[in-house]
């Protein structure tokens, strides 16, 4: 990305920011008036998920890929198990495929309203219920805890596409999608993912206890329950709960998931910044609720609703202003049209309408 003049930003909440710099090469002069990191008002507490351009890849060999045997063994077999309980589908009753289109449902939010929105960028704020009930949702998702899954998301903002970002996209659509999670982290992202200021995290208790009693309460709640639950209730067969309610669910929650990590990063257009990796797709923001505006996230990684359109294919979105409208979320920030524009302007790709 180009250097350019920052722009003021303008969020729902009366503050007013200072729109990032570019990621890339600036000009002698910035270097010398401006910071190494980006300076903005519309969140003063959160700094760690800001791209940092000073960072670049050491030279030599990478080093050699550590296979993780238990993790390539547990998804083979779940996707395994997957496949199977698509065979199922027609067979199943009623009432288990709703079950486990509320559980994907439920725990997508878990992921996209509450791990990501809410505690890896903090670009709103939630009340004790809500934070209940997506520290719950996230706990149903089973994609690791709110603590760890935020500190690998601020790694991949603040250092993407190096060594240092988990699923680095340059290493191909397999790897950062699910091999980033079959092989020893890069040392890289041990090395700067230790550099973060995880305080804001580590001050919320409720994620703390999530923390501490991740393992019991995960299998609990992401796989006795759903499976337990049509088979007692509505006498649904062991076999159909177990493949369709528990395991074909939490595999079509998990690649949804995973297509913001690769097809995101390698498939769509580049409106607001042309020079990064990130890019809107449309198919990923339907199957994640509204997480493939990325281009616009990572130009504006402090936008509640990861995109200039709110609700249009984002039902996350549109979750958050409910949750707004009956008091439990508030303090939504979101970048004014103007500075959006005069991005577009500056380093978009062509592709955006207003072009």
């Amino acid at each position: 990305m180009t250097a350019h003049i920052p722009q003021e930003i303008s969020s729902s909440c009366g503050t007013t920011l200072t729109e990032p710099h570019s990621w890339g090469q600036q000009s002698a002069e910035e270097k010398v008036e401006k910071a190494p990191f980006h300076s903005e008002d519309i969140r003063p507490e959160m700094k760690e998920d800001i791209h940092d351009p000073s960072y670049q890849d050491e030279e030599g060999p990478p080093p050699k890929l550590e296979y993780v045997w238990r993790n390539i063994i547990l998804m083979a077999l779940l996707h395994l198990g997957a496949l199977y309980g698509i065979t199922l589908v027609p067979s199943c009753k009623v009432y288990t495929c709703l079950t486990g289109m509320f559980y994907s449902w439920v725990a997508a939010l878990g992921i996209t309203a509450g791990a990501h929105r809410l505690w890896s960028h903090r670009t709103y704020k939630a009340r004790l219920p809500l934070r209940l009930f997506l520290i719950i949702a996230n706990t149903m998702a089973f994609q690791n805890d709110v603590y760890e899954w935020a500190r690998d998301h601020r790694v991949h903002h603040k250092f993407t596409e190096t060594h240092a970002d988990p699923h680095d996209s340059r290493r191909g659509f397999f790897f950062s999608h699910v091999g980033w999670l079959l092989v020893r982290k890069h040392p890289a992202v041990k090395e700067k993912g230790g550099t973060l200021d995880m305080s804001d995290l580590k001050a919320e208790k409720l994620i703390m206890f999530q923390r501490r009693y991740y393992k019991p309460t995960v299998v609990l709640i992401s796989i006795v329950l759903p499976t337990l639950v049509p088979w007692y209730f509505w006498g649904e067969s062991f076999q159909h709960s177990f493949y369709v309610a528990t395991l074909l669910r939490y595999a079509v929650v998990l690649n949804a998931t995973w297509l913001v990590n690769s097809a995101a990063h390698l498939y769509g257009y580049r409106p607001y910044d042309r020079n990064i990796g990130a890019r809107d797709n449309a198919l990923v923001s339907v199957a994640s609720f509204g997480e493939g505006f990325h281009n616009y996230h990572h130009t504006f990684p402090y936008d509640y609703s990861v995109s200039e359109y709110r609700w249009h294919i984002n039902f996350t979105t549109f979750f958050i202003d409910c949750m707004a409208a009956l008091g439990l979320a508030y303090d939504r920030k979101k970048v004014s049209k103007a500075a959006v524009l005069a991005r577009i302007k500056r380093t978009g790709d062509g592709s955006h309408k207003s072009g």
